[in-house]
């Protein structure tokens, strides 16, 4: 029912960005515990094709003329689908394609399949790659982001670092802090690694939004200021804290009703946000009720917020 491309909506770390889920039906390298969404369905680390190359270039071009219509502006074309995108065997043409059109092209990834040659050269394609560096000791990794059993932190790591000295766009990580987690001696560990990946920014965040599992909380202050300055000490003015969620400028285009479920099967929405793209349309929320008791979406409260998220299951 939903469309491959979203958006554009707003992103704390790349502006105005237009969305594209190139991976179908939650699947993932990771299970990650704090994961806006919700638990992943099949969890492995076998690439293979999800949509024709050709189509999802296609939809992603026809939204573009869309939004060209509307004046309306994005900064980049980001694949963010609600699971890990390098395990579509296409990505790299698919990127390659849309940067033809004098694009530029992000990609989100967890890169725990950087150590693969072929994944380092689909993303070598993209003007931004963002990498996750949750935790660096097995332990620890494994209890937040459930990897899948074949997966070795350690080959993880190198494969990122391999690919950072060879990418010539911007390299960001993103490292989630979550509460009821001993970073003690993991913080100093997480700052080591993140120099030897030397980004050209390294992220440090917490969770904003309705996860995987409810009871994953924010970190303390206390642990979000002994990580960041662990990796101040590494990276210096290119560490950034992302603390608060991104506010208004949501874009939805034709259908009401898919246009939300395509945002939301990536990116819960808070109600006022909801609120918003309705009005901007106007509409009725009506529509979220529809959703809701057609099964495709739920409300939610995380923080003492309301929001609605696809329901997977």
């Amino acid at each position: 029912m939903s469309e491959p491309v979203f958006g554009p909506v707003p992103s704390r770390r790349l502006g105005r960005s237009l969305g594209v889920n190139n991976v179908i039906g939650k699947t993932c390298s990771y299970n990650c515990i704090y994961c806006q969404a919700g638990r992943t369905r099949e969890l492995t680390i076998k690439r293979r094709k999800f949509y024709d190359p050709e189509w999802l270039v296609d939809r992603v071009l026809h939204r573009i003329s869309e939004l060209e219509r509307n004046s309306e502006k994005i900064d980049y074309v980001t694949f963010v689908p609600n699971g890990e995108p390098s395990l579509d065997v296409n990505i790299g043409r698919e990127a390659q394609a849309i940067k033809e059109t004098g694009l530029r092209t992000a990609v989100i990834s967890n890169g725990s399949l950087l150590w693969m040659e072929d994944v380092r050269s689909d993303l070598g394609v993209f003007d931004l790659v963002s990498v996750k560096v949750d935790a660096v000791t097995p332990r620890l990794w494994r209890r937040i982001n459930r990897p899948h059993p074949d997966l070795e932190i350690k080959k993880i790591i190198e494969g990122i670092k391999q690919f950072s000295s060879g990418y010539r766009g911007v390299l960001i990580t993103e490292t989630m802090l979550l509460g009821n987690i001993d970073y003690s001696e993991e913080a100093s560990r997480i700052a080591e690694v993140l120099e030897a990946i030397d980004p050209d920014k390294a992220y440090i965040m917490v969770p904003v939004r309705p996860p995987a599992e409810r009871y994953v909380r924010p970190p303390s202050s206390h642990t979000l200021l002994m990580v960041y300055e662990a990796v101040r000490s590494r990276l210096g003015d290119r560490v950034v804290v992302l603390q608060r969620p991104e506010e208004g400028g949501f874009t939805a285009l034709g259908d009401l009703e898919k246009e939300i479920l395509s945002i939301i099967s990536v990116h819960p929405l808070r109600i006022d946000q909801i609120e918003e793209i309705i009005r901007r349309r106007d509409g009725s929320m009506d529509v979220v009720e529809e959703l809701v008791e057609k099964g495709f979406a739920e409300i939610v409260v995380y923080n003492g917020r309301e929001y609605i998220v696809r329901k997977t299951s």
